[in-house]
């Protein structure tokens, strides 16, 4: 039973004037059309003739704290290091539950999306690599090897029921895989100095983190406070901010206090107790059965889920909503009236035949490996439909943005370039995507002919 299925409690006024926004937001697109909101915004504001409030409001310093220990950095800077750190730990959290319980928990499962997402790693870096060898721009290797997982799926959620549900599976799992990839790209090659006092104060305090899920810590205030001194001693260490979301992330319990026959028990004890403390015309205000019942419902309730889940729910409304369009808004501002800068060319070349050429070569020759050695193409799915996949997959956009900010930290004209190359190529491989999945056979066919 859908949760619109249930029996309501009364609509007041405001919940219908509010309705037509919930479900807009509750859409699987909806992130995604922000995040287009929010690049467009940015690239009218840095070509308009305000462009220079543009520049000067994601530089303005903003400072955290009082005296010396304050914590002075340019805007863009607090988006980029701070709020794309509570990104990355939304992303931590995700990447814990299917490798526990979702599409990477088994071998079987896992085999296809993981060989598919290392392919359209390998081959976009190469394709970036060959155009750029022996030049400057080399650091961007890394730029057209991510994958928007907000964008695809709200692509494929057009779609609708003309996808098969196993390529949505499919999809997700090749973006997590390569959000895995990109998380060791930045902690690996794009680092300053490393601090090892600073770093082995983080290790001690994911530690503390650490044994504070084993001993069962569940408060989300407790992991907020070590997450906070943990991103810090990260920030300071020269590695990339970011990887401390994902670190904290696995430091989240994914257990429950209160297993399935347990919770079902209670719930039906409770529920008897306060429909015999019911009375005509009464109030739960009047009732103390009645609230006590409420109140013991709702801590089981609570006990029956995992802090990862309840983190992962609570914590995607403000990342998929807030961040990632602030971060669009911050990032995706180039100026597109100069051409391309001094050395951009070959920047923009492997960028863009990286991400809509490279991935969907690395993701379906990947895909025709494993299936040439194994049962064949999952049910209900044709290589039409990995092609699909493999071109949406080449919409880098919010981790190749990212990316080129660390790559070409003090190049502005790289970095434009590469921003220049990541929304036109993302805009390709998305409309490609769809076109090419819009007019595969719907599954509903698929099934009935191979029934003749």
């Amino acid at each position: 039973m859908a949760i619109r299925d249930f029996i309501t409690c009364g609509v007041e006024p405001i919940e219908q004037v509010l309705m037509p926004f919930q479900v807009f937001f509750r859409s699987k697109s909806t992130s995604g059309i922000l995040l287009i909101i929010g690049a467009l915004a940015a690239l009218v504001w840095a070509n308009s003739p305000w462009a220079g409030s543009y520049e000067a409001l994601w530089s303005t310093e903003f400072s955290v704290g009082f005296g010396a220990a304050a914590l002075s950095k340019p805007i863009i800077l607090w988006v980029n290091d701070g709020l794309m750190a509570l990104f990355f730990f939304v992303v931590g959290l995700e990447i814990k539950r299917e490798f526990k319980v979702g599409e990477l928990s088994t071998r079987s499962q896992a085999v296809l999306p993981i060989a598919a997402a290392i392919g359209g790693m390998v081959v976009p870096a190469s394709i970036y690599a060959a155009f750029n060898q022996g030049l400057p721009s080399i650091s961007g290797w890394g730029v057209p090897m991510a994958t928007d997982i907000a964008f695809a799926l709200g692509i494929l959620a057009l779609l609708g029921d003309r996808v098969p549900y196993q390529i949505k599976i499919f999809l997700t799992a090749v973006a997590i895989v390569d959000d895995i990839g990109s998380i060791l790209v930045i902690a690996l090659f794009y680092t300053a100095d490393i601090s090892g006092w600073m770093l082995l104060g983080a290790a001690i305090m994911l530690g503390v983190a650490f044994v504070g899920n084993r001993m069962g810590v569940r408060t989300p205030l407790f992991y907020a406070l070590v997450g906070c001194v943990v991103w810090l001693l990260v920030l300071k260490s020269g590695v990339h901010s970011t990887v401390a979301g994902v670190l904290m992330a696995f430091t989240i319990p994914a257990r429950t206090r209160c297993d399935a026959e347990a919770f079902s028990a209670n719930a039906v004890r409770l529920l008897e107790d306060y429909n015999k403390a019911i009375e005509p015309g009464g109030s739960v205000l009047t009732n103390p059965t009645m609230h006590s019942a409420l109140v013991s419902m709702q801590q089981i309730v609570v006990r029956a889920q995992t802090p990862l889940q309840r983190l992962e729910h609570g914590l995607h409304p403000l990342v998929d909503f807030v961040i990632m369009p602030i971060f669009a808004l911050a990032n995706a501002g180039v100026s597109l009236s100069g051409g391309l800068a001094p050395g951009g060319a070959p920047v923009a070349l492997g960028t863009v035949l990286g991400l809509v050429l490279g991935k969907p070569v690395g993701i379906v020759l990947m895909v025709l490996l494993i299936v040439r050695f194994s049962a064949g193409y999952p049910h209900g799915t044709t290589l039409r439909h990995f092609v699909g996949a493999g071109l949406l997959g080449g919409i880098g956009f919010t981790m190749s943005l990212f990316i080129a900010t660390l790559a070409f930290v003090g190049s502005p004209g790289l970095l434009a370039s590469a921003k220049t190359a990541i929304l036109g190529a993302s805009l390709l491989a998305g409309v490609a995507g769809y076109l090419v999945l819009r007019t595969a056979q719907p599954p509903e066919r698929q099934a009935g002919a191979s029934s003749r």
